[in-house]
C-alpha cells in the first residue's frame, strides 16, 4: 500500500507542510499548518468514485488505468517541530 506523510516545517517565513519536495501554502503559525496537514491527510483517505485516469511517467510515455475509488493511501502526519516540555505536555516551537 502507498503511504504518504505529510510533514510539518518551518517555510517562507511561517509553517507549511510537505509531502515529498511539495510544499503546501505557507501559514503564520505552527498550529494552523499542523491543522491544515491534518485536514489534507484525512481528506486523502477518504473513498470516493471508480474513474479512468490518464498520466503521463518520466520517460514521457502516457498510460490509460481504471483506478478504484477504494485504493487510497495510508496517511500520516509528522511534526518534529512539537517537542513535549520539562511537564510532558506538547508545546509548539515558534519562529523568532
Amino acid at each position: 500500500m502507498t503511504r504518504v506523510i505529510y510533514d510539518v516545517v518551518e517555510h517562507d517565513g511561517g509553517f507549511a507542510y510537505k509531502v515529498g519536495d511539495v510544499f503546501s501554502e505557507t501559514f503564520p503559525t505552527h498550529q494552523a499548518a499542523l491543522d491544515a496537514a491534518v485536514a489534507a491527510a484525512d481528506r486523502q483517505q477518504q473513498t470516493g468514485e471508480t474513474e479512468a485516469i490518464r498520466y503521463q511517467t518520466a520517460d514521457g510515455k502516457w498510460h490509460d488505468e481504471l483506478a478504484s475509488g477504494e485504493d487510497r493511501p495510508e496517511t500520516e502526519v509528522e511534526d518534529e517541530l512539537v517537542e513535549p516540555s520539562e511537564n510532558g505536555e506538547r508545546r509548539e516551537t515558534q519562529l523568532p
